[in-house]
C-alpha cells in the first residue's frame, strides 16, 4: 500500500506505520548483510529507507519476532508474534491508536495478503484494537479515541489472475512464488474480497517505486525490471481496499478517497 501512504503524506496527512516484527527469520543473500549485524538490522534499515521515501511521519515497532511462513518451526518460538495472545497484541495496537489518534486505520486483509501468519495476526489484533481504542471501559493510560474508518488492503484479483496465467510463459510457477518459493499465488487469486475503495496513486508512482527498491534483500530492485514489473507498471496505478467500518452499503461505488465522508 506504499502508493496510498505516499499519496496522503504528500497531502500533508500525518501517516504512521506500526510494525510488529523486523523480519528476522527471512532468508537473505550474504551480500546484503555486509555492514549489518543481523537480518533484522538489515531489514529494519530497509524499512526505514522506504518509510523516509514514502514520507511517513513515524515508524513504531512492537518488538516481536518474525514467525516465518505457515508450518515453519519459527511459528513456535516463544517471542514469535503468532505465539502471543492476540489480546496482548491488540492492547499494544490500542495504545498506539489512542496515542496517534488516526482518523483512518489500514491493515492487512483477513488472509494477510499472501497468508503470512504475522500479517494475519496483525489483522486480527488491529480489528480488535479499532474497537477497544474508543471503549471507555477498556483499560489504558491514555484517553479513549475512536477512529472514523477501518480498511483492509487487498490485492487486485484481476491482476493476480493475469499473473497466474502469464508466469508459466516465463518459466515461473505461480504456486511457488517468492524467494523461498512458499507463496501460492493461485490459491490467493481464488479468494475474493470486495473493493470498497480504489486509490489512484499515479502522481506518486515514482516515489512508491523508490520505496520498493529500498527492500533490496527481498527483491525490491528486481521488482523494477522484467515481465512482472512491466505488467505491474501497466496495471498497478491504484491500490484497492475493503472497508470494514463503517459497514459498506449494498452496491456502494468504490470510494476514491479513504477520508471520504469525514468532516475536516
Amino acid at each position: 500500500m506504499g502508493g496510498t501512504l505516499a499519496l496522503y503524506a504528500r497531502q500533508n496527512v500525518d501517516v504512521y506505520l506500526i510494525c510488529a516484527t523486523r523480519g528476522e527469520v527471512g532468508e537473505m543473500d550474504p551480500k546484503y548483510l555486509r555492514g549489518f549485524n543481523s537480518v533484522a538490522e538489515r531489514r529494519e534499515s530497509e524499512l526505514r529507507c522506504a518509510a523516509e521515501n514514502l514520507g511517513l511521519k513515524g515508524v513504531f515497532f512492537l518488538n516481536y519476532r518474525d514467525s516465518g511462513m505457515p508450518g515453519s518451526p519459527d511459528n513456535h518460538h516463544p517471542q514469535a508474534l503468532v505465539a502471543q495472545p492476540i489480546e496482548q497484541v491488540a492492547a499494544e495496537v490500542t495504545h498506539y491508536i489512542r496515542l496517534l489518534k488516526p482518523q483512518v486505520v489500514i491493515t492487512f486483509d483477513p488472509i494477510g495478503g499472501y497468508r503470512h501468519p504475522d500479517h494475519i495476526a496483525m489483522h486480527q489484533a488491529t480489528v480488535k484494537a479499532f474497537d477497544y481504542a474508543g471503549d471507555p471501559t477498556y483499560p489504558g493510560d491514555l484517553p479513549t479515541f475512536q477512529p472514523c474508518k477501518l480498511y483492509y488492503h487487498t490485492f487486485p484479483r484481476a491482476m493476480l489472475r493475469i499473473l497466474v496465467r502469464l508466469m508459466p510463459l516465463f518459466r515461473q510457477d505461480p504456486r511457488r512464488l517468492g524467494t523461498n518459493k512458499d507463496i501460492d499465488l493461485v490459491s490467493i487469486a481464488e479468494v475474493h474480497f470486495p473493493t470498497h475503495a480504489r486509490i489512484d496513486y499515479r502522481k506518486v508512482s515514482k516515489i512508491r517505486d523508490e520505496a520498493t527498491a529500498c527492500h533490496a534483500s527481498q527483491g525490491g530492485g528486481r521488482m523494477m525490471t522484467g515481465p512482472i514489473a512491466a505488467l505491474r507498471r501497466w496495471m498497478a496505478s491504484y491500490e484497492t481496499y475493503m472497508r470494514a467500518y463503517p459497514p459498506p452499503e449494498p452496491g456502494m461505488r468504490p470510494e476514491k478517497d479513504l477520508f471520504e465522508g469525514i468532516a475536516v
